[in-house]
This record gives C-alpha cells, sequence and structure tokens, in this order.
C-alpha cells in the first residue's frame, strides 16, 4: 500500500529546544556516534546523508531506517525526539544509512515491504511489492463479483471453492492477498525461482493462509497443461522490462532486484504471448485474466487478446498516473467464441 499523506514537517525538521544550527555542521561524518546524538539529531543527519546522495524520498527512508534501528515505531520516534540514542543504536543506524546512500533499498535493509495492507518479508531474491500491482488486486477483486463471496447471498449457501493461480508469485504478495480476501479460494502460486518461493512460504505462514496455497516450482504455467479448464482466475506480474532499457532503471531496481523478475525480453513485451496462451488452456469457461502490464505494453496485449479466440470483455485500467496498467478478460469456450465470430 502507499504511504498515508502526512504532514510537510517531519520529525527532522522540528527545531532544537535551543535553536542549534543542523546537526550537520555539528558533528562529524566518520564517528556521528561518538557524540551524545538524540532521535532528532540522528534523523536530521540521517535525512542530510540521504538527500546529498540523490536518495528517492530521503525523508521517509531515513524514518524507516531509524525506526528498524531502534526497534520503535513512528509515533514513539516523534513522542520522544529528545531520547539519547546508546551508541551500538547509533552505529547501526549510520551503517543502515550508509547501506542505502549506496542504493540499496530501504526494502531490502530492512527486511519487509507493506502490500494491500499486510506486511511481506522481502529479501533480494523477490521483488519488492509495489503500489500499481495493488491495482491487479482490485480488477482481479472487481471482475469475480459475488463470485468472490464465500456464500450465495440469496440463499445463504457456501459456493464451490474458487481455483486461483499466481504466475511468478514472487514474494507472494498477490498469491496471499488473494487467499486473505477469498477464504473459499485455493490458490496455486508458481515461480521459476527457488528462493523466492521460499520467501512466498515465510509469507504465506506469516499471514495464516499457508494451508490454501501451493507453492510450485515451474515456468510460468507450463506444468499445469494437465488440468485444462479447471480455474476460475489466473493473476500475474510478469516480468515486463525490455532487456535494452536496463540502464534507464533506477539504480536501486537495477542493481539490486532480481532480473528475472525484471525483463522480459528484448522488448519487455516476449512473455505476454506464451502466458496468455497458457492461461486459454487452463481457464474454464468464464474464467478471469488479469495481467500487470509495462509501459506501452498495453497494445501489445489488446492485440493478442483481441486476435486470438475465445476471449471476450478485454477491457485496461490505469493506474494513477494515467498509464494503461492492467490488462483484463474473460474466458469463453470454444464453442461459444465461434458462434460469437
Amino acid at each position: 500500500m502507499q504511504h498515508s499523506e502526512r504532514s510537510e514537517t517531519t520529525l527532522g525538521e522540528v527545531p532544537d529546544a535551543n535553536g542549534q544550527e543542523s546537526v550537520s555542521a555539528l558533528l562529524s561524518t566518520s564517528n556521528v556516534s561518538e557524540l551524545p546524538i538524540d532521535i532528532r539529531r540522528a534523523l536530521k543527519e540521517g535525512m542530510a546523508k540521504l538527500r546529498a546522495a540523490k536518495v528517492p524520498s530521503h525523508t521517509l527512508a531515513a524514518e524507516l531506517l531509524l525506526m528498524h534501528a531502534l526497534g520503535r515505531d513512528r509515533t514513539s520516534l516523534y513522542t520522544h525526539p529528545e531520547a539519547l540514542l546508546e551508541t551500538a543504536d547509533a552505529d547501526k543506524y549510520f551503517a543502515l544509512i550508509a547501506r542505502r546512500a549506496s542504493g540499496e533499498p530501504t526494502q531490502y535493509i530492512i527486511g519487509k515491504q507493506e502490500f494491500w495492507g499486510l506486511e511481506f518479508e522481502v529479501t533480494p531474491a523477490v521483488l519488492i511489492p509495489r503500489p500499481e500491482t495493488e491495482h491487479v488486486m482490485e480488477v482481479a477483486l472487481a471482475r469475480l463479483g459475488p463470485r468472490g463471496l464465500k456464500i450465495h447471498m440469496h440463499t445463504g449457501l457456501p459456493r464451490d471453492k474458487l481455483r486461483v493461480v499466481d504466475v511468478g508469485t514472487g514474494s507472494g504478495c498477490l498469491a496471499i492477498s488473494l487467499a486473505y480476501e477469498l477464504p473459499h479460494a485455493e490458490v496455486l502460486a508458481t515461480d521459476i525461482s527457488a528462493p523466492s518461493l521460499e520467501v512466498a512460504r515465510r509469507n504465506a505462514t506469516r499471514h495464516a493462509v499457508a494451508d490454501r496455497i501451493r507453492f510450485l516450482q515451474m515456468d510460468l504455467l507450463e506444468s499445469l497443461g494437465q488440468q485444462p479448464g479447471s480455474f476460475d482466475l489466473i493473476v500475474s506480474n510478469p516480468p515486463y522490462v525490455a532487456s535494452d532499457e536496463a540502464d534507464q532503471l533506477q539504480r536501486e531496481v537495477r542493481d539490486h532486484e532480481p532480473r528475472e523478475a525484471l525483463f522480459g525480453g528484448p522488448t519487455g513485451v516476449e512473455i505476454y504471448a506464451r502466458l496468455i496462451e497458457q492461461a486459454a488452456a487452463l481457464l474454464r469457461s468464464g474464467g478471469i485474466l488479469v495481467l500487470e502490464l509495462g509501459y506501452n505494453s498495453a497494445e501489445h496485449v489488446r492485440a493478442i487478446l483481441t486476435e486470438a479466440k475465445g476471449w471476450t470483455n478485454v477491457s485496461f485500467t490505469n493506474d494513477l498516473a494515467g498509464i494503461s496498467r492492467v490488462a483484463s478478460a474473460d474466458r469463453i469456450s470454444e464453442n461459444i467464441s465461434a458462434i460469437l465470430s
């Protein structure tokens, strides 16, 4: 989830009671922790170092790293800005600041990221969950409509189990969030990377849905061919960055996130045709496909879904920046498709 809006005044900008000059001018950059330093000054110094390193959202990063180093929440930092740091805590904090200044993502340093209101463990083995991927959740749940409810509202009788697949699960953020929202769903989560599946399994256990998710190591959906027409929903945030655009990525992404989760081929769209073809065979009639899109890939995906038989209600959803971020479509049987054509 995106972080909530906050006041422009941050803890690091709270003036000292004595009106002293900034901590950057008072403390040595080589041995900041040798002097007694309180939370307010530590945060100011951390912000200054990250700002000098041109780190995006340097204020938020400094706060998150200090919270992690001290084992405190943000409210505690604001409530006790005058509290002095132990030398070990100060050393730990500024070591974390140095790692972030070098380009290592905050999420990997603190080992977690929020998605869909849930906290997920993240390591360099998995892509960091992003707010844009929450649009996949929104579209999937909206497309399911009443099928997403555990019982029939008119009769009170339980619905049949939903069979869901998350392709390229990574941290498991989509699979786990769907299992969390859909208590009558049985979820398969696939990934080509064994280390990422280990992270996803731990996240499923953390959120008490491990008993309804099977994690399978495979390339896309290739090992599920023996289950044609048996799934209700397939979602995916596939690799979609063009390999020749690596130098255009932020260093945090290019140098630290797993390449196999980022790059989809020379143009970035190569994976969609194979994924859509496999999904077509596995979805039952009325089943739903929801895919996250890379920049400028919407028309390519639209062409695939339009030209292929058996898809209807093809639509595209924009993100908050107005970019087509999610493609979705319903599967219909070949017989119905032939009649409609």
